[in-house]
């Protein structure tokens, strides 16, 4: 679930000559091309959690497998998606758009054809990776493509409505794969939208001034795919082995020390992949932790869920995939009330509003147990959906109106970093603890407590550094898509 920005280069900077005057059914096809784009990228998130159990099942994978089935796509999701924008800005948006499409489409394939689990694991990562260079530089193609702020504006809510569709319908188009075909299907769909926006993309979109100065900070890529990659490991193998377990205490060790470095190198590069400047301003600090939070209990959840529909209630993926569509169905509205709920109370109080409700929803899903019926939980599942609709808009333009103008796009792609890894925490965590000592619903519960408390500690932040904050600036053209 991403949480995107219309971005980087002012139209002045980035268009051309004959930018303008490209045919409106050109233009149009050059947005098709890059909403395909974040749409197979937002339809991953979602529509592996329906397949859990059928890839338990079909290649005898243990629950910390199958977190790192989920996990793989988002740890590499989170830690290039930095370094992607700026490979586009040095390289060319067309030529970087169109190879992160084509490996997505053949890692897609590599997934579908996956013989054992750790092989379906390491085709995932090359998906996450390839869905971090998709995401930045569909937004660069997009601002390309319409110069005209009005024009752009129309284009950028078609590019997030297709991104909202493929995310709300990820559960139901997977279980219906799943029931159809086999959970293979749920990655051979991507084959066809991958030809199709591959094809788009060549034939229509124009290519991007390259920035020969814009620098890749490989040093800090790296660190940052470590640190996360050793972090996720300790906390997904801590309900396996224990918490105690040499290996554990490792992890955690070696994820403290190369973050560490990590910070240490950003303070120092001329052109870091993560400006901690940023960070001085207090309301994109804070929006930023509660981007990293809500995502560890979202999506954290999600996981739980899945689980429970079918390894405890017994349900099929296809029902699960059905149970999952009212949360998902609630994430449209609330962004499109978002706004005028911002405007009525503030959107560093929308943002408090939207965590206390997602955190009410938790604590109204305690009472659940093995064997509860739909009935009684739909309704908590669609507040939680209803939470992170009204949240996203209000945050990514709080986030946004922190900042230059001239930097959002780079904050953009801050705010995307921490709520994947945020996803990747909450997975790794919550998958853990309903897998200690085989005690799923206690683990389950600890998850609900856990999601509500770190909900609820972002709302008393974002709500206490609002008064702190002076006046924002000016927002960005913008836009979230969940």
């Amino acid at each position: 679930m991403q949480t995107t920005s219309l971005n980087t280069r002012q139209p002045e900077q980035a268009g051309s000559d004959n930018t303008s005057s490209r045919s409106p059914l050109a233009a149009a096809l050059a947005l098709a091309a890059t909403s395909l784009g974040l749409g197979v990228v937002q339809l991953d998130i979602t529509i592996v959690n329906t397949a859990l159990s059928s890839i338990s099942t079909s290649l005898g994978g243990s629950v910390a497998e199958l977190q790192w089935v989920v996990t793989a796509y988002t740890i590499a999701f989170a830690a290039f998606i930095l370094t992607a924008g700026a490979l586009g800005d040095r390289v060319g948006a067309k030529r970087v758009f169109i190879g992160g499409f084509a490996i997505f489409t053949l890692a897609s394939l590599a997934c579908a054809l996956a013989p054992s689990a750790m092989f379906l694991i390491a085709a995932r990562s090359v998906q996450g990776l390839a869905a971090a260079i998709l995401v930045p530089n569909s937004l660069t193609l997009l601002n390309h493509a319409y110069t005209d702020p009005k024009a752009r504006g129309r284009a950028v809510g078609f590019w997030a409505a297709g991104a909202s569709v493929a995310l709300t319908s990820g559960p139901f188009v997977g279980g219906a794969l799943i029931a159809l075909v086999g959970w293979r299907a749920i990655f051979l769909v991507n084959l066809p939208i991958g030809a199709a926006g591959l094809w788009l993309a060549w034939r229509y979109a124009e290519e991007t001034p390259r920035l020969a100065q814009r620098e890749i900070d490989l040093p800090g890529q790296i660190a940052a795919i470590a640190t996360l990659g050793t972090l996720a490991g300790a906390l997904i193998e801590g309900g396996a082995l224990g918490w105690s377990h040499p290996f554990v205490i490792m992890g955690f060790s070696g994820a403290a020390v190369i973050g560490l470095l990590f910070v240490w190198r950003e303070a120092r590069a001329p052109q870091p992949m993560l400006p901690l400047s940023l960070f001085r301003h207090r309301m994109f600090a804070l929006t930023a932790l509660v981007g990293l939070l809500f995502n560890i209990a979202f999506y954290g959840l999600i996981f739980v869920l899945s689980l429970y529909f079918q390894n405890v209630n017994g349900w099929s993926p296809f029902a699960t995939g059905l149970a999952f569509v009212p949360m998902m169905a609630m994430v449209l509205p609330a962004n499109l009330i978002a706004a005028s709920v911002s405007e009525r109370l503030g959107a560093p109080q929308t943002i408090a509003l939207a965590c206390v409700i997602t955190a009410a929803g938790c604590v109204a899903l305690l009472p659940m147990a093995s064997g509860t019926s739909y009935g009684a939980i739909c309704a908590q599942l669609m507040v939680l959906g209803g939470g992170l609709g009204l949240l996203v808009p209000s945050l990514t333009s709080t986030l946004l109106g922190s900042v230059e103008k001239s930097r959002s796009g780079i904050a953009a792609g801050v705010l995307n970093a921490t709520r994947q890894t945020g996803s990747v925490l909450g997975v790794a965590l919550f998958g853990s603890l309903v897998a200690a000592n085989n005690a799923f619903m206690a683990g389950a519960h600890a998850s609900l407590v856990i999601s509500a408390a770190v909900l609820l500690a972002g709302a008393v932040a974002i709500w206490q550094g609002r008064a702190k904050e002076g006046p924002q600036q000016g927002l960005t053209d913008s836009l979230s898509a969940t």
